[in-house]
C-alpha cells in the first residue's frame, strides 16, 4: 500500500528525506481522483522515468464555477488506494480543502491569453483554479517530472506555459489520451452517462475519424471540417448542445488551413454531461 499522507508539512518532510537519503528522482501525477486507465497510462510512465511517483488526489474547489458539478463529482478513496498499490505507486498525497486553501487565502495564477478562449470561454475562472492548484501542488511535492495527460489539451498548455514562465525547476510530461475500446476517452465523467447517452458520446470520437478521412482526402480548409464534426455529431439522440469545435495549431492559436499537428478540440453536452475532447491531425 502507498503511504497516505494528508498534510503538506508531513509530505515535504517525507520527500525530502528520502531525497538525501537516496538522491532519488520524483514523478508527480496530480489527479482528481476516481482514477481509470488514463491515470493508470500517467502512473506507468512516471514508474518508468523516476525513481519515486507520487499521485495526488484532490477534487479542487477553486476550477468548479457556480452550478458546475463539484458536489457530485465521483470520490472514492479506498478505491483509488487500491489502484495506486496495484500500479505500485510509492506515496499518496490526499488534502482536505482547509489545508490546500486555509482561512483567508487570496491567491490566483491567471495565464493571460490562453486562459480565456475556448474552455475558458465556457468556463470562467477554471484555468485560474487549475494553474493556481498546480503551482501549489508542484510546490509542495518539488517533483523532478509531472504528469499530464493530452485529453485536457487547453490545461496541458496552460500548465506549459506556467512553468516556463515562473521559471519552475520540473519537466512537464504530457502523455497522449488512453481511449476505451470502442473509442470514447476515458474520463472520471463518463460515469454520468446512461447507456443510451454513452452511445452518442462516442459520436466525438467517430466525428474524428471522419474529419481526418476528410482532411486526408484533401479538405483543408478548417470552417469546412468545422461543420461537417458539428452536423454528426447533433445527428445523434442525446446529444443536447455543442459549446465549441475549434481547430488550432499545437500552441492554441486558431487555423484557417489545416496542418499536420494541429488539434481539433471539441467540448459537448451529452445528456447533462459535458465531455471535451480533442484530435491531433496528420494530414
Amino acid at each position: 500500500m502507498p503511504l497516505l499522507f494528508k498534510g503538506v508539512k508531513e509530505l515535504r518532510n517525507h520527500i525530502n528525506s528520502i531525497r538525501k537519503q537516496e538522491k532519488a528522482s520524483v514523478g508527480f501525477v496530480p489527479t482528481m481522483g476516481f482514477l481509470h486507465d488514463g491515470h493508470k497510462e500517467l502512473i506507468r510512465t512516471s514508474k518508468l522515468q523516476n525513481d519515486l511517483t507520487v499521485v495526488s488526489i484532490f477534487v479542487n474547489p477553486m476550477q468548479f464555477g457556480e452550478g458546475e458539478d463539484y458536489d457530485r463529482y465521483p470520490r472514492d478513496l479506498d478505491r483509488d488506494l487500491a489502484i495506486c498499490e496495484e500500479e505500485g505507486v510509492d506515496i499518496v498525497f490526499a488534502p482536505p480543502v482547509e489545508k490546500m486553501y486555509p482561512e483567508g487565502f487570496r491567491t490566483e495564477v491567471v495565464v493571460k491569453g490562453i486562459e480565456d478562449i475556448l474552455e475558458g470561454k465556457f468556463r470562467q475562472g477554471h484555468f485560474r483554479g487549475v494553474a493556481t492548484v498546480v503551482l501549489k501542488l508542484l510546490n509542495i511535492v518539488n517533483p523532478n517530472r509531472a504528469y499530464f495527460g493530452e485529453k485536457d489539451y487547453q490545461q496541458l498548455k496552460i500548465i506549459e506555459r506556467m512553468v516556463t514562465d515562473l521559471n519552475l525547476p520540473v519537466e512537464v510530461v504530457s502523455v497522449p489520451i488512453v481511449r476505451e475500446e470502442d473509442g470514447l476517452a476515458y474520463s472520471s465523467r463518463n460515469t454520468y452517462l446512461s447507456e443510451e447517452e454513452r452511445e452518442s458520446a462516442l459520436s466525438i470520437y467517430r466525428s474524428f475519424l471522419l474529419a481526418q478521412k476528410l482532411i486526408k482526402n484533401g479538405n483543408l480548409e478548417a470552417e469546412n471540417i468545422k461543420v461537417a464534426i458539428r452536423e454528426f455529431i447533433l445527428s445523434h439522440p442525446n446529444v443536447k448542445k455543442i459549446d465549441y469545435v475549434e481547430i488550432t495549431d499545437e500552441n492554441l492559436n486558431r487555423k484557417d488551413i489545416i496542418e499536420s499537428g494541429d488539434r481539433i478540440l471539441v467540448a459537448v453536452w451529452v445528456g447533462n454531461t459535458r465531455l471535451i475532447d480533442n484530435w491531433k491531425v496528420e494530414v
